[in-house]
């Protein structure tokens, strides 16, 4: 079974990496905002994810839920019923770590028991408090996101620091193993325009905590918003952009919809960061 590569398994990831790994997205769902109702049946999710590996990707990042504001809604149980075919297709014959897009305890356990070896949880335990208890049963990977209901009312960025040690520390105390844990700084998720770009300015900051980091801006509203409101298909120059910034900054990946011109732009990005 393929695992995401730890810290503790592989610490040239942070201090000495030579590349940033690719997430390709896998949206099974109806309503997502960038490509919702494309892959929302088991044959195209699956051909799709194949594709992306082919591309390059070397980590796919399955969901079930759309994430966007507004967004319908759902049960684990109709979460498991969209993902759970994918997974059992794509586990037999994937050649990369699969991690699964979702903040339900159930939907988590159900999909690290059918090859899965992340969680990658928006919610980063809040929404469901027995997902610690999944992760650290299973020993996977598990990527901890900072989410907000309302954004923060004083500085952002050391609101963002400040609550993301304590997620952690949180994590540490159900059990969850350092050598597990991957944090997000959740751009787009509970914080304003501003917000967003305040914490893409001070990544660095964010990737000093220590954990490997995942950076997920590709295609968000706030790139639209500094292209002149351009639709989400029309946002590839400026998601690119902050993949390079992330990359600079010492993310360890980026989560992307754009595999081919994403791994294209890091290959140059690497060279030269880490010459």
């Amino acid at each position: 079974m393929l695992k995401i590569p730890t810290t503790a398994e592989n610490p040239a990831l942070i201090e000495r990496k030579r590349r940033t790994l690719v997430m390709g997205i896998v949206n099974v769902t109806p309503d997502s905002f960038s490509d919702g109702g494309r892959y929302f049946s088991t044959a195209a999710a699956v051909q799709h994810a194949l594709q992306l590996i082919d591309q390059g990707a070397d980590i796919l990042d399955i969901g079930g839920e759309s994430t966007r504001p507004g967004s319908q809604v759902v049960g684990w149980q109709e979460e498991w019923q969209r993902i759970g075919p994918v997974l059992k297709e794509l586990s037999g014959h994937c050649s990369v770590p699969i991690s699964v897009d979702t903040y339900h305890a159930h939907t988590a356990a159900a999909a690290l028991e059918q090859g899965a070896t992340c969680i990658n949880d928006v919610w980063g335990g809040m929404a469901d408090p027995d997902m610690y208890r999944v992760v650290q049963a299973a020993r996977c990977t598990y990527i901890w996101m900072h989410n907000r209901t309302t954004p923060a009312l004083v500085d952002p960025v050391a609101t963002l620091l400040q609550e993301t040690e304590v997620g952690i520390e949180r994590c540490l105390a159900a059990g969850v193993a350092p050598e597990q844990l991957w944090i997000d700084p959740g751009i787009g998720f509970g914080k304003t325009f501003s917000d967003n770009i305040a914490v893409l300015h001070h990544l660095r900051e964010y990737c000093a905590i220590g954990y490997p980091v995942l950076l997920g801006t590709s295609r968000k509203r706030f790139i639209g918003r500094l292209l002149e409101d351009a639709l989400p298909t029309e946002r590839l120059e400026g998601s690119l952009a902050t993949a390079v910034l992330g990359a600079a900054a010492g993310v360890a990946a980026v989560r992307v919809h754009d595999v081919v011109a994403v791994v294209k732009a890091l290959k140059v990005t690497d060279a030269i960061v880490y010459a």
